[in-house]
């Protein structure tokens, strides 16, 4: 017996690739008809409720995820779903790269201005210090990490930095012990913030605070997550990197 294959309304099209081979193909699970191209296999539904996000608005919501606006205000202003945007932000985060990569550069006078950046995730009980490295002569961001305020974390923001500059810079930081331990002692130099060695990276810490939300001292937009923490850190520091002069 031959199946019959109930034709929909003509003027239907495909939205992938405008077809007018539309086929009835069932019901969704809300009881709307649902659709099936006869050419592409897309199945769709008639003015559906929830409209794919457009590339416009996408681009949108990238440049406002570089100003201090919490998720739900960005939602707000690009009209888009809550559910949607946390979705669309977990995709790109995981894409983030978690180091700096730098031109190659010739062995000699480089100076690096270290400094950490309190922060906290959850609660303010759980500090999350953010341990930053910038060179001086550049103004890149060339090394980072969040973690405690311990040797260790000294170490491994050592160990984030190009290694051109673990062999030959000079490291200038604050007067926190944990450096003492990990940078060499014939290339660290420790100042205090009257000598002016530390502005750039104090400067910049002043910028951090000001375009990430969760980083702002009082407020309500903080991390509930340390791994989006971490990476919402990092993507503000290639955009920053990115910024600057070439």
């Amino acid at each position: 017996m031959e199946r019959r294959i109930q034709m929909s309304s003509p003027e239907l099209k495909c939205p992938s690739c405008d077809s007018e081979q539309i086929v009835k193909n069932g019901k969704t699970h809300t009881g709307k008809q649902n659709h099936k191209c006869r050419d592409c296999g897309r199945q769709f539904v008639e003015d559906p409720q929830h409209q794919p996000i457009d590339e416009a608005t996408k681009r949108l919501v990238d440049k406002l995820f570089l100003e201090k606006l919490p998720l739900a205000g960005i939602a707000r202003v690009a009209e888009v779903s809550e559910g949607w945007l946390q979705e669309y932000v977990n995709g790109k985060y995981k894409h983030v790269p978690r180091h700096v990569d730098v031109d190659a550069l010739k062995k000699g006078a480089l100076t690096l201005e270290c400094d950490e950046l309190w922060s906290f995730v959850g609660h303010k009980s759980n500090k999350q210090w953010v341990w930053l490295a910038l060179d001086r002569e550049s103004c890149r961001i060339v090394g980072a990490h969040v973690g405690d305020r311990s040797r260790q974390g000294a170490e491994a923001l050592w160990h984030s930095l190009p290694p051109v500059y673990r062999q030959c810079a000079v490291c200038c930081t604050d007067f926190w012990e944990a450096y003492e331990t990990i940078f060499p002692s014939n290339r660290h130099r420790a100042v205090g913030k009257e000598t002016g060695q530390n502005s750039h990276i104090e400067r910049f810490n002043c910028t951090l605070r000001q375009r990430v939300s969760r980083l702002v001292r009082k407020t309500l937009s903080f991390s509930k997550k340390l791994e989006n923490h971490i990476v919402a850190i990092w993507y503000f520091i290639h955009h920053y990197n990115a910024s600057l002069p070439s």
